[in-house]
């Protein structure tokens, strides 16, 4: 049968040839040859591979929420995943909209899809070499990816190099982990090959030489790091060359991430937002304007949405993010933990035991506390047009009041909000995301247009500076995360050794705060262990009665418990598959 290309192509052309009993062109769709003789065709083929690739704003859950950087309100299996309950054939949040992306049986198809792509340029001529290269280019890129979230949540899988037919054998195996960071790695080499440095407008989004290489960096970071060169968390586990490196010297993969970052750094295309604020500078308004402004000099690789309608990709993060106390569903709820992170000012830590700043603790903060978090008394945005009566200002009000008997009411933005407010929909932690929120949108009424970074430039100062410190070259290391603490307006560190590979393992938790880092760096680092254990906290902010100063009590949620079991370092391969092809060996410990 001619496989279709229409606004479902990847679906028919990821489908096996059926009999030639309905082998005609359909005369409203394209078949399957005369996509492969049209490189326009050829596009549209790539762009659905494209809109499949994962990212922060897909769905209602995000990686913020499956660790401690975040709680969501109302769950939605989050936190059976924060207690390690992941099964072979109970995945949890990794079954909703947007996480489903990242699991075995979503990103295979789409692997499927790369190979149909390399395999069908082979049997046509083109005359636009240009064009094919570039979107060659690109196919390998999205392959390189596609296998990097792969690996990344699973160890070694199976490469996969040809499309399989119906006739081909599919009881393949997996291959070890360090062959998959390889297969990976050449993928992202080819891509830089092919593709252009700099694109132009109408190709905007698409992918560049400094994404291939910014995606090859974050690979041999993940190689280099603690998590990949040790399997002691799986005794016994008859199969270690699958989730772990076996031999060969980790020095040797941590001066490839490093020399990995620095060829990014080297291409001289991509620089800090505002990298030298002066002293008049807003600092605060220059860290919006890295997620706020459409474009960037810091950027490498994003993802852009070209509309303020709602549409079937549920990309909705003002709604899904903001406040019951503007209508909107109050998803995303830092914790206090992540909160916690944030420096004062001047470059101390914030301690609950400094009287001063448990008295007022969102004063004197830095500067990216008051770019990223809505807290109790934040000036934020205009209220809708019904609950503007009852805060004309816009001021975040998530703390409670006591009254004369002892009983609390709760302010416009808490969980026990007056009417017209609703209080289903407001945060359980005392606080809002304000990170990637567009404050210029009601998004009561419409939906948001900002674009999700994939790739940052600071991302690949942090990977360099990781990776320097981890072969003793601390004052280049404190080099770069210095530049990233000055454009953040913070002092600079002095720090070496083990001291400053804690002190950039926080700057990394900071700066990149809700960008999707944090779940993966805690396995990476294997600190999830004692990360993940307890509670989530959050604020309890009360106003005695008759008194206009609120006293904070960090607390524990109960209702969020955090269990870590060390199967949680990877994915289980799924009930399905395995029941499919038994010679897919299963992960440790489930």
């Amino acid at each position: 049968m001619k496989k279709i290309v229409n606004t479902f192509l990847v679906f028919f052309l990821l489908s096996t040839s059926c009999s030639d009993i309905l082998d005609k062109s359909p005369l409203d769709q394209f078949g399957e040859d005369i996509v492969w003789e049209d490189l326009n065709l050829m596009e549209l083929f790539v762009n659905n591979i494209y809109w499949n690739i994962y990212h922060g704003f897909d769905g209602k859950i995000g990686m913020s929420m499956l660790c401690d950087e975040a709680v969501r309100a109302s769950d939605r299996n989050a936190n059976q995943v924060l207690r390690s309950n992941i099964t072979p054939s109970a995945l949890q949040a990794f079954g909703e909209i947007g996480q489903r992306k990242l699991r075995w049986e979503y990103l295979f198809p789409y692997v499927r899809a790369c190979d149909l792509f390399l395999e069908n340029i082979q049997k046509n001529t083109y005359a636009d070499q240009e064009y094919l290269t570039r979107l060659t280019g690109e196919v390998y890129f999205l392959r390189g990816f596609l296998y990097y979230w792969l690996v990344v949540q699973y160890g070694g899988v199976p490469i996969i190099e040809t499309p399989f037919g119906l006739e081909d054998d599919f009881m393949v195996t997996r291959d070890p982990l360090d062959k998959c960071v390889e297969f990976v790695v050449a993928n992202c080499n080819k891509a830089a090959e092919l593709l252009p440095t700099i694109n132009d407008d109408a190709n905007k989004g698409r992918a560049t030489r400094g994404a291939a290489m910014a995606l090859k960096s974050r690979m041999l970071l993940w190689a280099a790091s603690e998590f990949a060169n040790n399997s002691s968390w799986a005794p016994g586990y008859a199969n270690p060359a699958l989730i772990s490196y076996t031999s060969g010297d980790r020095a040797t993969r941590w001066r490839a991430a490093r020399d990995a970052a620095k060829a990014v750094m080297d291409m001289n295309l991509y620089e800090l937002h505002k990298a030298n604020p002066s002293p008049d500078d807003d600092i605060v308004r220059n860290l919006d304007e890295t997620y706020l402004l459409k474009e960037t000099k810091e950027d490498i690789f994003v993802r852009f949405f070209m509309t303020k309608t709602w549409d079937t990709e549920h990309y909705q993060p003002g709604l899904h993010m903001s406040s019951g106390g503007y209508h909107c569903q109050g998803t995303n709820n830092p914790t206090q933990n992540a909160v916690d992170k944030y420096e004062m000012a001047d470059g101390s830590k914030f301690d609950w035991n400094n009287p001063v700043h448990k008295a007022n603790p969102y004063e004197n903060r830095e500067p990216r506390f008051y770019s990223n978090i809505l807290y109790n008394g934040a000036k934020w945005r205009q209220r809708p047009d019904d609950i503007f009566a009852l805060d004309p200002i816009g001021i975040m009000q998530t703390g409670y009041y006591e009254n004369a008997d002892g009983t609390r009411r709760g302010g416009i933005d808490t969980r026990n909000s007056p009417p017209p407010c609703e209080d289903w929909n407001s945060t359980y932690s005392g606080y809002y995301q304000k990170k990637h929120i567009d404050p210029t949108v009601a998004p009561w009424f419409a939906v948001q247009d900002l674009p999700w970074r994939h790739f940052r430039y600071a991302e690949i100062l942090l990977n360099y500076a990781e990776a320097c410190n981890e072969l003793g070259e601390d004052a280049e290391a404190v080099r770069y995360i210095n530049m990233i603490r000055t454009r953040a307006g913070m002092p600079g560190i002095n720090s070496s050794g083990d001291q400053l590979r804690e002190d950039i393992r926080h700057e990394r938790g900071v700066e990149l705060m809700f960008e999707g880092h944090r779940y993966w760096d805690i396995r990476r680092w294997m600190i999830a262990p004692q990360v993940l254990t307890g509670f989530a906290q959050f604020i309890d902010i009360l106003y005695p009665y008759g008194e206009t100063v609120p006293v904070y009590t960090p607390t524990d949620r109960s209702d969020r418990p955090y269990t870590w079991n060390n199967k949680s370092y990877l994915m289980p391969i799924e009930l399905n598959e395995s029941n499919r092809n038994p010679n897919l060996v299963q992960n440790p410990l489930y």
